[in-house]
């Protein structure tokens, strides 16, 4: 056997070489094709057709491929559900659905007449051809995810159209190849919409339950990642039994859990790295070797084919993104970003055409015949190439625009929250309440610390501080997120605690809220009594009794005058955050004129949020809340430091209020900045004077209170 002779050496068959041939594509096809400014998604389309059989033919396309792509289609799918911020939904609920239903009867209405009269087929293969030009694969999706656009409202129409889409084309081919089955009988075509109808309110009922069920039994996160994947997977398999595609059923169950996966949480950051690094590319190194470019040249009819089939599907894709523009009133980067991600053809598109080859009609012709199925390649070819640049470009522009569409302040100072540690049981809940509130772009600005006494217990106690440190980064760094750790020996936790605040100029302290130890022990605890003296900075106290992604609703108490304090708007943005997060409804009560304010600013900056309005015009009334919040809910009070404009006497009964009416509720206290950051800088300069006054008139205010009491 000759050393030179290649052809005993491919294609390659020992899975070892396939799968380190595989992934260099997946390492090296982005490196080079950066320098060149072309999208990596075309390089491993293009990497798919030079290792396929239809090139060097090094690989050969293998049920390896064939299953990978299958979890990379299915993962482009769940991913695109997932991203899609749950708060925008009903507010371009209208549109995804006009641009799906343009996308679909504009590029069907165009194809079936280029088909009757140019290319010169029958009425059923016209209808099916015309309907593989209607269908679209978000192949350019982990573009806008790269770019972080991926929550613009143009980018939410797209998906949301895609789905619209599909699914019109896939009854198309349901009920056309039922047709020649024999199976269009017996109203086939409304018992197939009807069993899609009850499956898809079993998956809508269900899998949220069970989710929430399994995430507040188990948080581990690789636990958690296989449990999604068997939920996707069932999904998938439930939706092909009843007769139709799965990836229906797979954007179906990404949008069910879409609230229980925060995407700032580290499951997020898993599910997204795994479909990135492996299946995503898997799947378009798989579409490129089935493409063959040789159609070109060996098959003039292919080719003509193949630029009918190419015109109609970008130019009806062209014109539905269009007229979506000017129904409502849309710019033209977002008309580009549309059209851009739903003008790829691949996996409805490979899902009729093989469906309609293998179709023998009565004459025994083939309803799709070789001409279509080379043809089809090559439109698989063009319309991703077309795709991937557009998107590409257009997200670009949107990203620099800085219009990324997450609703926040975009102009707002950088968070440094400082997280003070100490319980471990606490460690995950305090961290992933801080990752969710937190700005979503920021991969900094975040600080554990764990202060224990200067003493022999202290001292002992270090290890778990440490331990509690190393906890808290590796949950921060599964989000992709670097969180500073410290820990210090110190006579006095809380002083402790509030000058590791001024040496990270923290903004903001998140701790657990202190439990009680003895009868005379205070709801707060001493710790937390001192370090409300101690800083003026807005201070968060929580507790959790359940994972806070398994939160339902937010409650949330605002004592009148709320909207004079310094802080204001910091914890409405907040919250504005964590109910975005949580894509959950979000209820407040208060004043009038406060809940002005707040709806003000909600709709500016957190326009799709789910929010209600109550009047609570008197603190005292606080107790009615108790018939408003369940055990799946979070209690939020906004309560105020003593000499704060909004403090009011009725606050020194909120400890009591709590111990009695709330204790078997999750509970968020906060309390805001009490001085902007500008009037701060300059009390910096008198600082050890103030404290001192501050403690003098602490000193006197407890003396005349036992006084009057005594007399």
């Amino acid at each position: 056997m000759s050393l030179f002779n290649l052809d005993s050496y491919f294609p390659i068959t020992d899975p070892t070489w396939i799968f380190f041939l595989v992934l260099g594509i997946i390492l090296f096809a982005p490196m080079l094709l950066e320098r060149l400014r072309i999208p990596a998604i075309v390089g491993m389309i293009f990497a798919g057709v030079v290792i396929g059989p239809h090139g060097l033919h090094i690989l050969e396309y293998d049920s390896s491929f064939e299953l990978f792509g299958k979890v990379g289609l299915y993962y482009i799918m769940f991913l695109a559900s997932l991203e899609m911020n749950m708060q925008d939904l009903r507010s371009i609920r209208g549109k995804a659905t006009t641009l799906g239903l343009l996308a679909f009867i504009i590029p069907l209405s165009m194809g079936v007449v280029s088909n009757l009269f140019l290319l010169e087929y029958g009425l059923a293969t016209s209808i099916l051809l015309a309907s593989m030009y209607a269908s679209h694969t978000l192949i350019a999706y982990p573009i806008v995810i790269r770019y972080g656009v991926a929550r613009h409202q143009s980018v939410s129409i797209a998906v949301g159209g895609t789905i619209v889409t599909d699914t019109l084309t896939l009854l198309v081919l349901a009920v056309i190849s039922g047709m020649f089955k024999g199976e269009s009988g017996s109203m086939f075509w409304v018992w197939l919409v009807v069993k899609v109808l009850v499956l898809g309110g079993l998956i809508i009922y269900s899998f949220p339950r069970i989710g929430r069920w399994f995430f507040r039994r188990y948080n581990n996160t690789v636990v958690q990642y296989i449990f999604v994947l068997v939920m996707v997977f069932l999904s998938a398999g439930l939706m092909q039994i009843v007769g139709m595609e799965g990836i229906l059923g797979v954007f179906l169950a990404g949008l069910v859990l879409n609230r229980l996966i925060p995407s700032t949480s580290p499951l997020m950051s898993h599910i997204e790295f795994v479909g990135n690094a492996l299946f995503i590319p898997y799947f378009l190194i798989g579409v490129g070797m089935i493409i063959d470019i040789r159609v070109l040249v060996e098959h003039v009819d292919s080719l003509k084919v193949a630029s009918v089939m190419i015109v109609m599907a970008l130019s009806g894709k062209w014109i539905a993104s269009w007229l979506t523009q000017k129904i409502y009133g849309m710019s033209g980067l977002e008309r580009e970003l549309m059209f851009g991600l739903s003008n790829a053809q691949a996996a409805a598109t490979l899902a009729a055409v093989l469906v309609g080859y293998n179709i023998i009609m009565p004459d025994g012709q083939r309803l799709l015949n070789n001409d279509i199925l080379n043809g089809t390649v090559l439109l698989i070819l063009v319309t991703c190439i077309v795709s991937s640049l557009t998107t590409e470009y257009y997200a670009r522009k949107l990203a620099l625009s800085g219009s990324t569409g997450s609703g926040e302040e975009t102009n707002a100072k950088e968070d440094r929250m400082l997280i003070a540690l100490a319980n471990p049981e606490t460690v995950d809940t305090l961290v992933n309440f801080a990752l969710m509130i937190r700005k979503p772009k920021q991969r900094d600005g975040l600080v554990g610390l764990s202060v224990v006494f200067d003493n022999e217990e202290g001292l002992r106690r270090q290890g778990q501080s440490r331990k509690n440190l190393e906890m808290a980064k590796e949950i921060a760094a599964a989000a992709n997120v670097d969180m500073q750790v410290q820990s210090r020996v110190s006579n006095n936790i809380a002083s402790g605690i509030i000058h590791a605040m001024k040496e990270f100029d923290s903004t903001e302290l998140v701790i657990g809220l202190h439990r009680k130890t003895s009868i005379v022990d205070t709801f707060y605890g001493i710790l937390t009594n001192n370090l409300l003296k101690g800083t003026t900075r807005q201070v968060m106290i929580v507790k959790c009794l359940l994972p806070v992604n398994t939160l339902r609703r937010i409650v949330v108490a605002v004592p009148e005058k709320a909207e004079y304090e310094a802080g204001f708007y910091k914890w409405v943005e907040r919250l504005g955050r964590l109910g975005g997060e949580l894509g959950c409804r979000v209820h407040f009560w208060g004043h009038p004129d406060t809940m002005r304010h707040i709806r003000g600013y909600l709709d500016k900056y957190h326009k799709g949020m789910h929010a209600d309005f109550s009047e609570l015009t008197d603190w005292g009334d606080l107790l009615i809340l108790t018939g408003q919040v369940n055990y799946d809910h979070l209690l939020v009070i906004v309560s105020a430091r003593r000499g704060s404009l909004s403090y009011q006497p009725s606050f020194e009964h909120l400890p009591e209020q709590i111990t009695r009416y709330f204790a078997n509720n999750s509970l968020l206290i906060l309390y805001p900045d009490q001085y902007d950051d500008e009037t701060l800088d300059k009390m910096n300069l008198i600082e050890p004077r103030g404290q001192q006054h501050k403690a003098a008139y602490d000193k006197v205010e407890t003396w005349f209170d036992k006084w009057s009491k005594s007399n």
